[in-house]
C-alpha cells in the first residue's frame, strides 16, 4: 500500500471541506464585478429618479402627501431590487462558462457548492448596497415632505394643537415598520436571486433564465389564490375539474411572493403585526435554503 503524503492528504481535504474563506473570496469578486456593470448604475439612477418624481406625483394623488411618497418610493424599491436580482444573477454562470473562467476556479480546491454560495452572497452584497442607497434617497425625499407637512400644520393649526399633530406626524413617518418593510423587500430580492441561480444551473441560455425567473415570480404572486381555490373550492362557488386541480397543485409549488408584500399596508398607514414579519422572514429563509440546495444538486450533476 502506498503511503499518502501529508501534502496530498491536505490537498484532498481542501477539496472536501467547506471553506468560508474561499466562499467569501468568490463573493467579493462577484460583488466587484456586479458593481462595475452599467446595469447596476442604470437601475440605481432610474430608481432615484422615480423616487424623486414622487414629489411631483404626490400633487396628482388623492392620498395624503406622505402616503403617496411612501407608495411610489416603496414601489420603486420593490421593482428595481427584483430586477437587479434577476438580471444580475442570470448572467453569472453563463458568463463564467462562456469566458471559461469557471474551469480554473473549480480546478482549485473550490467545491461547486462554495462556488454557487459565493455567487449568491456576492449578489446579496450588491442588493444590500443598492437597497441602502435607494433607502437613503427615499429617506431624504420623505424627510423633505415631512418638513413641508409640518410647515402646513404650523400655518393652519392653532398654537396649542400644532405640537400634538406634529408629534403624531413624526411618529407615523420614520417607523420600524417602514424600514422593516424595506428589509422584507431585500429578502424577497434575495429569494428571486436564489431562484434565478437555481434555474441558471440547468438553463440553456441567460435569456431563458431571465424569462423563466420572471414567469416563476409572476406565478408566485398567484399562489395564495391558487391555494385557497384548491383547498376550499366550494367557498368560491366553483367546481374544480381534474386538470384545473392538477394546475393548482403545480402553482402552489412556486414561491409565495405575496407573503413578502407588506409595503402596500405600510404605505397606507395600516399596522403590520410582528407575526407577519416573522412569517416573511421564515418563508424567505426556507426558500433560500431550498433553492440553494436544489441549485447545488443540479450543478453537481452538470457536465462542464
Amino acid at each position: 500500500m502506498t503511503a499518502t503524503s501529508p501534502s496530498a492528504a491536505a490537498h484532498a481535504a481542501a477539496h472536501k471541506l467547506f471553506s468560508l474563506r474561499r466562499t467569501m473570496a468568490i463573493a467579493g469578486n462577484t460583488f466587484r464585478d456586479l458593481v462595475r456593470q452599467k446595469v447596476f448604475y442604470f437601475m440605481l439612477v432610474f430608481a432615484a429618479i422615480i423616487i424623486g418624481l414622487s414629489l411631483v406625483l404626490v400633487q396628482m394623488s388623492f392620498r395624503g402627501g406622505l402616503q403617496a411618497v411612501m407608495d411610489v418610493s416603496l414601489g420603486a424599491i420593490s421593482v428595481f431590487t427584483m430586477l437587479l436580482a434577476v438580471l444580475s444573477t442570470a448572467v453569472l454562470l453563463p458568463r463564467d462558462i462562456e469566458e471559461r473562467t469557471l474551469y480554473p476556479i473549480l480546478a482549485k480546491p473550490v467545491s461547486r457548492f462554495e462556488y454557487l454560495l459565493g455567487k449568491l452572497l456576492g449578489v446579496g452584497f450588491m442588493l444590500f448596497v443598492a437597497t441602502a442607497l435607494m433607502t437613503v434617497v427615499f429617506a431624504g425625499v420623505l424627510y423633505y415632505w415631512q418638513s413641508k407637512e409640518i410647515s402646513n400644520i404650523l400655518a393652519t393649526t392653532d398654537v396649542e394643537r400644532a405640537p400634538q399633530y406634529i408629534e403624531k406626524l413624526k411618529e407615523s413617518t420614520f417607523t420600524f415598520t417602514l424600514f422593516g418593510g424595506i428589509g422584507v423587500l431585500l429578502l424577497r430580492a434575495l429569494v428571486c436571486a436564489a431562484l434565478t441561480l437555481m434555474i441558471s444551473t440547468f438553463a440553456t441560455s441567460w435569456l431563458f433564465t431571465v424569462v423563466a425567473s420572471f414567469m416563476a415570480i409572476l406565478v408566485g404572486h398567484l399562489v395564495p389564490i391558487a391555494r385557497n381555490v384548491w383547498l376550499e373550492p366550494a367557498q368560491y362557488g366553483i367546481e374544480v375539474s381534474w386538470y384545473v386541480n392538477a394546475f393548482l397543485r403545480v402553482v402552489i409549488l412556486f414561491p409565495d411572493m405575496q407573503v413578502f408584500n407588506l409595503t402596500d399596508s405600510i404605505a397606507v398607514g395600516h399596522p403590520v403585526a410582528g407575526s407577519e414579519f416573522l412569517a416573511a422572514s421564515g418563508m424567505g429563509a426556507g426558500y433560500l435554503l431550498i433553492y440553494v440546495l436544489v441549485a447545488w444538486l443540479f450543478f453537481a450533476w452538470k457536465e462542464l
